[in-house]
């Protein structure tokens, strides 16, 4: 396993700076772009009891790009402040942004193509890798897994659910602009089932594009081939529960989040 991490830790892309864009987001420019190239929008889901999991996928995301990129979290206090989710928690919600993921093209202005990601990730490749994969034949594109955990529970005892298409929806490349998409305004998102958002019902299915499973790697479920790169993860999902959490601190990949925890740590003691 050290040897696959320090691998994977090592894919760090130059230099990049950091800032604040007065739009809730963090964005960073690469060196060669001069800053006159739009940044490519994330909205990563945001957890009150997951601060820290946002702070480091942010962070793996912005210290490997080699493109304009804006992290935006959407956190559900700032959505419900604005007017733009209503809606009360359910018992099988098991994140604050269960529902309002699914406002990425609506806060992306309907425009472009944007990533919805959960905060429970960790980036050890070029997001721009990601961007190439775009295929603006579909109204979004994900890792179409085929999956049904073992679990009862999940992260801090929080209910495991099954459904079709599990984890489709927490790694999402939507195409903003695309008219099937237009549907997903507050209003729908506030009111509609979960079935028929999680499931993206509101699209045929040739309209929603594949991308290699490597992009949305699940713990516990997706295994790594040494000897083929093009299975190494790029994107590492702690779907049942990351280190941050005490019950998993010991799980698989731990050692990838907590070195980028403590480099998290280390450039945040510098700011002060």
């Amino acid at each position: 396993m050290f040897s696959t991490s320090k691998r994977l830790l090592d894919t760090e892309a130059s230099e990049v700076s950091t800032g604040n864009n007065g739009c809730n987001g963090d964005v960073v420019h690469h060196p060669n772009d001069n800053g006159n190239k739009e940044a490519f929008k994330i909205f990563v889901g945001y957890d009150s009891r997951e601060d820290l999991a946002y702070e480091v996928c942010k962070r793996s995301i912005l210290k490997r790009a080699s493109i304009p990129v804006e992290v935006i979290p959407i956190k559900q206090s700032d959505l419900r402040s604005s007017g733009l989710y209503w809606r009360q928690r359910g018992p099988t919600e098991s994140t604050e942004f269960s529902f309002s993921r699914f406002l990425t093209p609506y806060l992306a202005n309907y425009q472009g193509w944007a990533l919805f990601v959960d905060c429970d990730f960790l980036y050890t490749a070029d997001i721009k890798e990601l961007t190439e994969l775009i295929d603006d034949r579909y109204a979004l594109m994900c890792v179409q897994h085929d999956y049904t955990p073992k679990e009862s529970t999940k992260m801090d005892g929080a209910a495991q659910t099954v459904y079709p298409r599990k984890n489709w929806s927490s790694m999402v490349l939507y195409n903003c602009g695309h008219p099937k998409n237009k549907i997903l305004t507050p209003e729908l998102v506030n009111t509609q089932t979960g079935a028929f958002l999680h499931r993206f019902t509101w699209l045929e299915d040739g309209e929603i594009g594949s991308v290699p499973f490597v992009w949305n790697f699940l713990v516990g479920h997706n295994k790594v081939d040494g000897n083929d790169p093009s299975l190494q993860p790029k994107a590492i999902h702690y779907t049942t529960g990351g280190p941050w959490f005490e019950m998993c601190k010991n799980c698989e990949f731990a050692d990838l989040w907590l070195s980028e925890l403590e480099a998290y740590n280390k450039e945040a003691s510098h700011k002060l």
